[in-house]
């Protein structure tokens, strides 16, 4: 579990260097847009290959996922085609790439590593925040070497709640502006960062009481989902069922199983 542990500190901190070096050398009219806009950069493609480098160099035998489509050569394999016999290693070069592109500093890079289905390890870093969060099961979540843990936040009812557009799925905004309403009436605030592995984090360390969004990729969550666990948070889909970290879906997140399904009934506007 140590090597694990290191080996996505590793990655994610050389996807984090790229990122600091960088940063103010592109903007939006640089960038391509894969779809609505979702943008990529030379640097997320650059940010990608060092960090799947570190990681095919130390263990070639198991299988990556990463977002961008331009690494095959180095152990990624498209999310249809992936083996769940195999260990995977989640990547996401550059969680926020919007912000990146105009210097805001909610962006990061994230790296979990999936074993039979469960989040082990994960390590998330943010350059411009100075912020480095690690955790690997059963050894307890980190951020900058101190210790976190959810429940040091307050309850959702006097917390600050995350969330994140649909973006990609526009065609959801009035879905989604509902249940915003909703937890706004409920909750003490509500943030939107743009980068869905710092907001796990925030929730692992207290600093969100919860956080939800209608739709998000594994590679969004995955190297946030061990620190939560070990932070002792609780997550799961929006519609009340379990979350396979290697499919895409909604997400809810709270302090406890206690307040995230208060959190669902917010979201879903059940009566409770």
């Amino acid at each position: 579990m140590d090597e694990y542990l290191q080996t996505a500190l590793d990655a994610a901190d050389a996807a984090a260097t790229i990122h600091r070096e960088r940063l103010g050398s592109v903007n939006v009219d640089g960038a391509d847009e894969k779809g609505r806009m979702d943008f990529v950069t030379q640097v997320d493609l650059d940010a990608q290959r060092v960090a799947l480098s570190i990681i095919r160099e130390r263990f070639p035998e198991h299988q990556i996922l990463a977002e961008e489509e331009d690494a095959t050569d180095l152990g990624q394999v498209p999310l249809e085609h992936l083996d769940r016999g195999v260990p995977t290693w989640v990547v996401d070069p550059l969680d926020g790439t919007r912000n990146f592109l105009t210097r805001h500093p909610m962006h990061c890079a994230s790296v979990g590593l999936v074993v039979d289905g469960d989040p082990v390890v994960g390590a998330v870093v943010s350059a411009p925040l100075g912020a480095r969060w690690w955790a690997a099961r059963g050894q307890g979540a980190f951020r900058n070497g101190e210790p976190i843990s959810a429940s040091a936040g307050p309850s959702l009812e006097r917390g600050l709640i995350g969330t994140g557009f649909p973006f990609k799925a526009i065609d959801r905004l009035d879905e989604y502006l509902a249940t915003l309403g909703r937890v706004l009436q409920r909750s003490a605030g509500v943030r939107r960062d743009g980068a869905a592995a710092i907001d796990l984090c925030h929730v692992a360390e207290g600093v969100l009481s919860g956080f939800w969004e209608l739709t998000l990729a594994p590679w969004d969550i995955a190297g946030g989902l061990a620190i939560m666990h070990e932070a002792g948070a609780a997550l799961g889909r929006i519609e009340d069922e379990p979350l396979d970290v290697l499919v895409h879906g909604s997400v809810a997140a709270a302090r406890s199983a206690e307040e995230l399904a208060v959190l669902r009934d917010w979201v879903n506007g059940s009566p409770g």
